[in-house]
Parts: structure tokens; sequence; C-alpha cells
């Protein structure tokens, strides 16, 4: 049997990168999945259809994650469409680095609000749904700069250190009910989005890295199975830091 045979799984910002790469995994352990975007473009239909091309019902849903009514509706959306939610991943996140000195109102409050309130916004409306059900388990995307902080990260590292707080205080509240709560704190990943730095930057960043590499976006994905699944049914509460040792 397939480790998240017969579970739904709903996942923000899974059009691309590590919310994909998840999606996908989950879909190959068998779970339905409903995942989210800002817009339903091409590229969220071909996921859509990568996911379905594994065997299970998957389904896109237009919604913008920092936003709390949008969000409701959408969770009760997914919750009738698909008769449960047994696993949130989120992951739904943006950057806007520059130094403090430089940084924008705008800049801080786009960040915090993709990133940290996005967590607020789904972790509350889908716990509805897993309080009723007794069981769920919760993953939220930080980073290591969540934990280390990184110079012209001032807002991204606030908003990845907020999801740490967040998880284990909800951990706490949720856990007499079977709800599991888990932060997972990606390093140095090669994705879209670290693709655009210049080269010599990505060599200085893997030079410091025990393991000489960045990961990739499949390294979180299976980390990410662990926590949703019954392997870790003892598992709550914890920051599990995927970095190549780049934090220990």
């Amino acid at each position: 049997m397939k480790l998240l045979e017969g579970k739904t799984a709903l996942i923000t910002g899974a059009s691309r990168g590590i919310g994909k790469a998840v999606a996908l995994a989950f879909a190959k352990q068998g779970a339905n999945i409903a995942f989210t975007d800002l817009r339903y473009d091409e590229n969220a239909q071909a996921t859509e259809r990568e996911i379905e091309a594994c065997g299970v019902k998957a389904k896109m849903y237009a919604s913008n994650a920092a936003d709390f009514a949008q969000t409701a509706a959408t969770v009760e959306e997914i919750a009738k469409e698909f008769g449960r939610i047994d696993i949130l991943v989120n992951n739904a996140g943006i950057t806007k680095d520059t130094l403090l000195m430089r940084m924008s109102e705008e800049q801080w409050d786009a960040v915090i609000n993709v990133n940290l309130k996005s967590v607020f916004n789904f972790s509350k409306t889908v716990s509805a749904v897993m309080l009723k059900q007794k069981s769920g388990s919760i993953i939220s995307m930080s980073s290591v700069v969540g934990v280390s902080g990184n110079a012209g990260q001032a807002n991204y590292s606030a908003s990845k250190a907020g999801i740490i707080g967040f998880t284990k205080s909800i951990a706490k509240e949720l856990g007499s009910r079977n709800i599991r709560a888990n932060a997972v704190a990606p390093g140095f990943i090669i994705t879209d989005m670290t693709a655009q730095l210049p080269e010599d930057v990505r060599q200085e960043w893997a030079a410091k890295i025990p393991l000489k590499r960045g990961g990739t976006p499949e390294d979180i994905a299976d980390v990410c199975v662990f926590l949703a699944s019954d392997m870790s049914r003892y598992v709550t509460g914890q920051v599990i830091h995927v970095c190549g040792g780049m934090n220990m």
C-alpha cells in the first residue's frame, strides 16, 4: 500500500518549484491533490495534468493565499469537492530582497502577507476541517534563514522565523486532536528562483555546504512525504532542516 493512499492533500503555491515537487511526490504515494496558485494559467494546467497522470484526482484553485476571505472560500470548496483534507502544505512564498535601509514598506508587507499571513489563513481554515476529522498533518515551509538570518533578507527571514513560532504554537494547540504541525527549513535549493542568481554566487553557496551541492525540490518533497504520512505519527512541533548540513 502506498504511504498516502486515500488521503487528500492541499498544497499552496504548487504550480512550480518545491510546491510542484511535493504535489507529485504525494500523488505518487496515492494522495489526491488540491493545489492553489494565483492564476489558472498554462503552467498550472500542465501541473494539474502531470499530477493526474499519477492516477489520482487533482484540481487547481486560483486563489490569493494572502487574502483570508479568498482562502476561506477556497478551503470550503476543496472540502466539498474532495470530502476531506488530511494534509496541508503551506508552501506559497515570495522574495523581495534588499538591505533594510532600502526596503520599502510595500516590500516588507508583501513578503509578510504572502509568506506568513498565508500560513495563518490556510492553517486556521483547514484546521477546522481537520478538527472534525480528529486527524491531520500541517507542514509549513520555513527556511534556514528563518533560523540564522541573512543580510538583505530581513523581510523574508522574519516571515520564515514567524512560521517556526506559529508551527510550534499550533502543534501544542492541536496535538490533543491528533493534528500534527511541523516546519521544513530548506537550505539552498535549485529552483527557478535561485537559478536567476549569478553563477559565482551559486558556487559560493555550494562551497559552504558540507554535501557540496544545492538541494533539489525532490529533496524537500521526500521529507514532506515523511511528515505527511503515518511514518511521522509521533513527530510534531519540529523544524526539520533540509540543507545539506549548511545549518547544524
